[in-house]
């Protein structure tokens, strides 16, 4: 694995690449510490480290600064980080599904970048009321629940998080943090097509592991104020089983076997070999825990904003983060994946092109009957997934609740944050071993240079899946040994 990364800089176009990517991740870091002007950071500093980071009650506002690599706590440019964009993206995908104008223009020449047009501008759009409301947010915390505490924060400095507010300071942020945002899309463009990995979920992964030092720190210091060295290791066990399981939903895929049936054209006969069409058990993969955190949030900001009364304040900070939360979180995303399958997953059209092609699934007939049986499984596959995803989004309350883990640090537990860091990784990998093979340079599992190696490329690739997740597996558990010993001998030490 490591003469990989070793060769995946003897590549001049693959190091060029990797090399545009950092260079540009650099410059995200970077914006993400400028602070927007007429915002006292440091009151906003003491909210996030002594208030969300600590406890269950900021986890909306904490997740989205998660999101932003902390970007939020210093009410920096790319506060809003890519989410509207991504938000955007998800629309226009949505609406090209249930729209037909939409998508007889998307399978149109040249229609495809009309659509993506489209998305810029509803990101702009959603940059100018998202920004809006966190300005106002700020002047006014109390109007928004997840905000509140940062009353006590204030009294207790003796300093206002706003100096001068108005609609200069208001116009002023608005302005600030669209530009930040519309900056994040372009640079995410250009590492997409210019670098390496998808260059949004780069943004994103770099963000939350830009948190992930903080909550070591807060781990730690659960540890020296109480709890045993044996928890921690038990916890990086367990975070080692989260991972593994994540890496095996996600690469997890049921192949339908296909047979081609043989044809004779001249003095050759083509087809008569078999395949496999692959279904993945987590097709919508991290789309449903987006949508139901999405949809929650917005109840919450706008009954804080409507209303100042004590029960509709009990019933936003529910949504925001209590049991309510969780409940609907669950529930949507139940819905949401299969909205997702029967969406994107059309079995008609799949079973029209195998029949096209002379291919058929062994037992069940051609056409109509094909059709119903990929969707019959696709219906069992997808109650798998989103079963898992569901659990996945629970598990940082369960880890937070259980074993009294501050909530930055169980955030890395589960989640969305989890889910994408993972699939990026993945992702990301695989890029980077297809310029590998393509070089005759062996990928992630084997070293040293080999030439002519087309069928051991071929088979590479046919075992990305598990070889993925057994790189993943021997890292995390060496990761999880050298760790613990530390903390161990540390910990008698003293």
């Amino acid at each position: 694995m490591f003469s990989a990364f070793t060769n995946s800089f003897k590549i001049p176009e693959l190091r060029q690449r990797i090399l545009f990517t950092l260079a540009l991740l650099v410059v995200v870091r970077v914006g993400a510490a400028i602070p927007c002007p007429g915002v006292n950071t440091q009151v906003l500093g003491e909210f996030f480290s002594k208030i969300v980071d600590q406890q269950s009650q900021g986890s909306v506002i904490g997740m989205f600064n998660l999101f932003s690599g902390g970007a939020l706590e210093n009410c920096a440019l790319f506060s809003l980080g890519v989410m509207p964009y991504i938000s955007a993206s998800i629309m226009m995908q949505l609406m090209t599904a249930v729209i037909p104008s939409l998508a007889k223009l998307a399978r149109e020449e040249g229609g495809r970048q009309k659509v993506t047009q489209y998305s810029r501008v509803l990101t702009l759009i959603l940059c100018l009321v998202q920004g809006y409301l966190l300005a106002l947010g700020f002047e006014k915390p109390e109007s928004i629940p997840f905000l509140s505490g940062i009353g006590s924060v204030v009294a207790q400095l003796g300093m206002p998080l706003v100096a001068d507010p108005g609609w200069g300071f208001r116009i002023m942020t608005v302005i600030s943090l669209t530009t930040g945002t519309m900056i994040l899309m372009w640079l995410g463009e250009q590492i997409t097509e210019k670098g390496i990995g998808n260059g949004v979920s780069l943004i994103i992964t770099v963000g939350i592991l830009a948190r992930f030092p903080a909550a070591l720190v807060n781990g730690w210091q659960k540890l020296i104020s109480g709890g045993s060295p044996l928890l921690v290791i038990l916890l990086l066990l367990f975070l080692l089983v989260v991972i593994a399981g994540t890496i095996a939903m996600t690469q997890a895929v049921r192949k339908i076997i296909v047979q081609y049936a043989k044809q004779v054209r001249g003095n050759k006969v083509y087809g008569g070999q078999s395949s496999f069409l692959p279904l993945k058990v987590n097709y919508a993969g991290v789309m449903p825990i987006i949508f139901a955190q999405a949809i929650l949030l917005f109840p919450a900001v706008l009954m804080g904003f409507v209303s100042k009364s004590q029960w509709v304040a009990s019933i936003a900070q529910s949504l925001a983060s209590g049991w309510l939360h969780y409940t609907f979180t669950v529930l949507m995303i139940l819905f949401f994946s299969y909205f997702w399958v029967a969406t994107q997953f059309n079995p008609v059209q799949i079973a029209d092109d195998l029949k096209k092609h002379g291919g058929f699934i062994p037992g069940v007939r051609p056409g109509q009957p094909t059709a119903d049986f990929l969707d019959f499984t696709m219906t069992r596959l997808t109650l798998a997934g989103a079963t898992f995803l569901a659990v996945l989004a629970v598990l940082p309350m369960i880890i937070q609740y259980w074993l009294r883990v501050p909530a930055l640090t169980a955030q890395f537990f589960g989640g969305t944050s989890l889910l994408i860091m993972v699939g990026v990784v993945l992702d990301t990998m695989r890029q980077t071993e297809t310029y590998l093979l393509q070089r005759h340079y062996d990928g992630f599992l084997k070293r040293g240079k080999v030439k002519g190696r087309s069928a051991t490329a071929s088979s590479s690739q046919g075992n990305g899946a598990s070889s993925d997740a057994v790189i993943w597996l021997w890292t995390g558990i060496a990761v999880v040994v050298v760790a613990g010993i530390a903390i161990f001998l540390s910990h008698h030490a003293r």
